[in-house]
């Protein structure tokens, strides 16, 4: 149950971040990726905070024998590039570029109740559950054979 708690203010955390910086407006969003356009750097400044933070506690963290709610730290355990993460990259960036919204934000963004959100929210679910079924199928295949 504290693991729960420590999850919920975390993500309670990470979504008003969001909410402050700004992320979660997609036309703030779209205005940052149009380069050639009528470009707004603003979110660079989120970036510019986020990136040393992030370090910050990526150095703290190692420093630590393990972490302070869980037995062990997940590290990544797959090195180097494949079809898999560059497609999941691809369709990332297009979703991003596209509408304005990453996972995160857009679940953040539910709060203001616009349909179009909701619409992509959907979606994502969608695909999530898809790529589950089809990781789950390929391992019932590798088993049999």
């Amino acid at each position: 149950m504290p693991m729960m708690i420590v999850a919920l203010v975390s993500g309670l955390l990470f979504g008003a971040g969001l909410v402050v910086s700004g992320m979660i407006d997609p036309a703030k969003v779209l205005a940052f990726l149009d380069v050639a356009g009528n470009w707004d750097p603003s979110l660079a400044f989120v970036m510019a905070a986020a990136i040393p933070t992030a370090m910050i506690g990526f150095r703290a963290a190692r420093r630590c024998g393990r972490p302070v709610c869980g037995d062990r730290f997940a590290a990544p355990t797959k090195a180097g590039l494949d079809g898999k993460l560059a497609l999941g990259a691809v369709l990332f960036g297009a979703g991003w570029g596209l509408v304005g919204y990453c996972p995160g934000p857009a679940l953040a963004a539910l709060s203001y109740g616009d349909p179009a959100t909701w619409l992509f929210v959907a979606a994502m679910v969608a695909g999530m559950a898809a790529h589950g079924l089809s990781a789950q199928r390929q391992a019932e295949q590798r088993s049999k054979a």
